[in-house]
């Protein structure tokens, strides 16, 4: 038995997914634990090429999929997403959905651009999907779960007090239109019969599994730094993507994790607003975006891009108890003369390895670089790490010997079989 944890230890969109569809061939269940729609998996499976934002990786392996409690749910969005799967032959009869999941409801989304709107240069950089005043209604307990949707006797007034609430704020806050609340009970009502036969208690359905040695993977959406507790706060998702997060967000006690994988980006990649200590403002950084494609799956913006930043992926390291990294797109460095490793932060004059609390202290931070040579492009025919050049094989050296953790896997291209599997 095995209970697998896969997530980003950096500002997410490390390529997650691919390494998820890696593991799941041996996988019995794979679990999504926590984000929304707002998290976007691109996986190549088999040449084909697939845009997750809900549904867990596992379900192309034709795994048992779980949506759980810790995830906040937009049904007209996990409608499409389904929807997309079955126009490329891939089935969802495997796919199960918490009943302790939280909604995202139209004014969820409404609200969250009209804040955006409202904070203007202050704006957080949110997709605008809801997913923030919705774990606000989560934790102010007035949200709406998927069991108050395919319970038709009260979900009504539920709802009914819920828009009444909304359109105070929408219209005397912000100043904003109305919301029509039977236009909005008709749509859902639609949702709950689409959705009911997914609906369970998947809580149980976990216990079980894991009391019958079944193996699980844990998928994680975002990145460590995009943690409401330990991220760049207040430029940070509205849950925990890291480790601590899947016994919350799934319904499991810590002896079911066995390992922690932290992927990571052979470079550092963020969207959105906030602090990037080793931020490429030049052509380097144009390059790599590029070649690596970054632009975001779920909303399609640049990212930002920028050398490794050891300071991060350490800190991931200590506070999720990473036991193996997980290393993506070292292709895409691959051509360049030079490539820069951050191994400290310069403040005031000091040098610091560890990742500040505090926005203003970052703003103040110079990286510290270490330099290496480059390697070729060509890597994605390798499959033994000792094929690797000798300046790649140096590069994922180094991150082992500055964090204390084994790099297990090291994609090296875009396609399911072009990793490089060092065991776990």
């Amino acid at each position: 038995m095995s209970g697998i944890v896969v997530f980003g230890a950096q500002w997410g969109d490390e390529g997650k997914g691919r390494f998820v569809d890696y593991l799941a061939s041996k996988a019995d269940m794979v679990v999504r634990y926590q984000g929304g729609n707002n998290a976007g998996h691109t996986v190549v499976a088999d040449g084909v090429t697939y845009k997750l934002h809900l549904i867990p990786s596992g379900i192309l392996s034709k795994k048992a999929c779980v949506i759980a409690n810790g995830v906040v749910i937009d049904p007209k969005a996990l409608k499409k997403e389904i929807d997309y799967l079955a126009e490329r032959g891939v089935s969802v009869d495997q796919l199960y959905i918490s009943d302790r999941a939280h909604m995202i409801m139209p004014y969820h989304r409404e609200l969250d651009v009209l804040n955006e709107k409202k904070l203007g240069d202050f704006k957080i950089g949110t997709t605008c999907n809801g997913i923030g005043p919705c774990y606000t209604d989560k934790v102010a307990r007035t949200g709406l779960r998927m069991c108050d949707l395919i319970d038709e006797n009260t979900f009504p007034a539920k709802l009914k007090k819920c828009v009444e609430d909304k359109n105070e704020v929408i219209t005397k806050v912000y100043g904003g239109e109305p919301l029509d609340y039977e236009e909005m009970l008709e749509e859902y009502r639609q949702h709950a019969k689409y959705f009911k036969p997914f609906i369970c208690d998947t809580v149980s359905m976990l216990q079980e599994y894991h009391a019958a040695g079944k193996n699980l993977l844990f998928e994680g959406a975002q990145g460590m730094l995009l943690d409401i507790d330990f991220g760049t706060y207040p430029y940070v998702t509205s849950s925990h993507p890291n480790t601590g997060g899947v016994c919350s967000g799934a319904g499991v006690g810590p002896q079911t994790i066995t390992d922690v994988i932290g992927v990571v980006k052979a470079y550092t990649t963020r969207v959105g607003e906030g602090p990037f200590v080793t931020e490429l403002l030049d052509a380097t950084g144009d390059e790599i975006r590029e070649k690596g494609h970054e632009y975001g799956t779920t909303t399609g913006r640049p990212r930002r891009c920028g050398w490794l930043d050891l300071v991060i992926v350490d800190f991931a390291a200590k506070t999720s108890g990473i036991t193996g990294f997980a290393v993506s797109r070292m292709d895409t460095l691959g051509g360049l003369d030079k490539v820069f490793v951050c191994i400290g932060y310069d403040i005031d004059g000091k040098i610091v390895n560890t990742y500040p609390a505090s926005l203003e202290t970052l703003a103040k931070a110079k990286p510290v670089y270490k330099e290496f040579e480059g390697w070729s492009s060509d890597l994605s025919h390798i499959r033994k790490y000792e094929d690797l050049p000798a300046a790649a094989k140096t590069y994922i050296e180094f991150i082992e010997e500055q964090t204390g953790v084994p790099v297990v896997m090291i994609g090296v291209g875009a396609g399911r079989e072009e990793c490089i599997f060092r065991g776990l």
